[in-house]
């Protein structure tokens, strides 16, 4: 009886060996469509029974992948479609994500939309004294602006 050359993943080890050999695949030669398609389907049954990124909140999600794929915020501008100042603001927790970028960041990672859509708490210092400072992300000194006439401007407070 010949032995197999992949079987089902049992620890992490093996695991990162067949992430290796599927970059591999990837790489050198994307026509060699069976292993690669095994190679996928064995790494995701892994991932689905050992989903170990349900405890981390999405932006921590987001550097480890980040540092698994060795990329770099820049590079989150040029897939996300998205200036720099807010890569960094999502990064540094002072911003939230958007709907469009959850989707985008779920389609680059191959995971589930609500990987990246859970509630987590952002770090703005203008709002530090809301109770629920998570659902906060506007600065507190921008007040939105009524204007009657353009020469006529009334700030609500």
């Amino acid at each position: 009886m010949a032995t197999l050359k992949y079987s089902v993943i049992k620890d992490k080890a093996q695991y990162d060996a067949y992430c290796k050999a599927l970059e591999t695949f990837l790489d050198k030669d994307p026509a060699n469509t069976e292993e690669v398609e095994l190679l996928t389907l064995l790494i995701e049954h892994y991932d689905t029974a050992n989903n170990s990124f349900v405890e981390m909140d999405p932006i921590e999600l987001l550097k480890s992948f980040m540092k698994d794929h060795g990329l770099k915020s820049k590079d989150l501008v040029g897939y996300l479609g998205i200036s720099k100042g807010y890569v960094s603001d999502m990064l540094n927790y002072k911003k939230g994500l958007s709907k469009e970028v959850i989707r985008k960041l779920a389609s680059r990672f191959h995971v589930s939309q609500e990987a990246f859509n859970r509630p987590y708490k952002l770090h703005v210092p203008e709002n530090k004294h809301f109770k629920n400072a998570n659902v906060m992300n506007v600065p507190r000194d921008i007040q939105p602006v009524v204007c009657i006439r353009p020469t006529n401007c009334i700030f609500s407070e």
